[in-house]
């Protein structure tokens, strides 16, 4: 039986390939699923995605399911126990910027009607396809990323560069990076 080609990326482990094969570039469009992509893609400055990646469901709980509301009232208690909770990566910069982008997140839904038809108005509400024969030749921030991270950030979000801003769009199917080799990309 051969096996699937894959974009290099992924080839670590199983955990990697799932990833791959059933999340990353497929297009989401519910605004709670997009936070935690937001949250997680933030989590990752400075990190490599696998730390994350293996984080990812004691991130659901450490933050109440990704109930954006819940997380938007959390307090000084609540920092203090996920500061203390190994699960997730307890940099105070970080969890504190959870709590202010779930803030910042419900106004967004409020003067947009939803995060999902703010956000993906960067890339016109269609994914961009993109035809990299190679990994090198992924780039790892755009224009549609740069104009994000300066609308996000004018909003007042933490950890949303550039470049994370890539990474959340190519990890929500705003972006299809996969090689013109890759299964994903031949389906």
């Amino acid at each position: 039986m051969k096996s699937k080609i894959r974009c290099g990326w992924c080839l670590k482990d199983t955990i990697y390939m799932d990833y791959h094969d059933q999340v990353w570039g497929v297009p989401v469009h519910d605004d709670t699923r997009l936070f935690e992509f937001l949250t997680l893609e933030g989590a990752q400055a400075g990190l490599s995605w696998y730390t994350v990646l293996i984080k990812a469901e004691n991130y659901k709980k450490a933050f109440a399911e990704w109930e954006v509301s819940k997380i938007a009232k959390f307090t000084e208690k609540d920092i203090e126990r996920l500061l203390l909770d190994n699960g997730i990566i307890r940099n105070k910069l970080k969890v504190r910027s959870t709590i202010t982008n779930a803030q910042l997140f419900l106004e967004v839904q409020k003067e947009f009607g939803s995060f999902d038809k703010y956000i993906w108005q960067f890339v016109n509400h269609q994914p961009i396809i993109n035809n990299w024969e190679s990994l090198d030749q992924v780039p790892a921030k755009t224009k549609a990323s740069d104009a994000m991270s300066k609308d996000l950030k004018k909003r007042g979000f933490k950890f949303i560069g550039s470049t994370i801003c890539y990474a959340f769009m190519q990890a929500v199917g705003m972006v299809d990076d996969h090689i013109v080799s890759c299964w994903k990309r031949n389906q």
